[in-house]
């Protein structure tokens, strides 16, 4: 088994995400994480998928997901070639005697302490998907409250596959923007 994370362009439209997630419940393919949002152009919002399978379930599932209507583009998020990251939100219940150790491991791992009141702590840390996973670990010797995660979010490495679309909607080759703001 295979994980793929899929990055997909969508038109930004009522239904969209209904569609995504029923192509996977028709066929019986779960998903792993997913999130939506819109992107720097509001027409359109850039789905991240993530799911696993063999080589033939995740092509199918691909292909699958590009006779989507509203799919406008779609990427595979490989490893080397993008950044990938979470955000997970942890609540703790805290005293005196295990307030400071808590701290500490949150400083180790550069995450963000959002709130503090006598009997807990919430803590915010962004990173690979690794990472978010060691320090839930570490921190599972303490009572853990709550949990929220908003699963996995990424783009590519550098400009090689950027695509632009004008206000028609149609592809606008993104080496060719760069030429014309060079001219001004």
């Amino acid at each position: 088994m295979r994980r793929v994370v899929f990055s997909i362009l969508v038109d930004n439209t009522s239904g969209v995400l209904s569609r995504i997630a029923g192509l996977f419940s028709r066929r019986g393919y779960n998903i792993d994480s997913l999130t939506v949002g819109v992107t720097a152009d509001p027409r359109f919002s850039r789905a991240t998928v993530v799911a696993k399978g063999d080589r033939i379930i995740l092509e199918q599932i691909e292909k699958q997901l590009n006779k989507l209507v509203d799919v406008v583009d779609i990427k595979r998020l490989e490893p080397e070639t993008s950044i990938c990251r979470e955000l997970i939100m942890i609540k703790l219940k805290v005293n005196e005697e295990n307030r400071q150790s808590i701290i500490s491991v949150a400083n180790i791992f550069r995450a963000k302490i959002v709130d503090v009141s006598r009997e807990s702590m919430l803590i915010e840390l962004t990173g690979n998907q690794s990472k978010t996973e060691a320090f839930i670990d570490l921190l599972s010797d303490y009572e853990i409250l709550e949990l929220a995660r908003t699963g996995i979010t990424g783009l590519s490495r550098g400009t090689f596959d950027v695509k632009l679309y004008n206000e028609d909607g149609e592809l606008v080759d993104y080496d060719s923007c760069e030429d014309d703001e060079d001219e001004e």
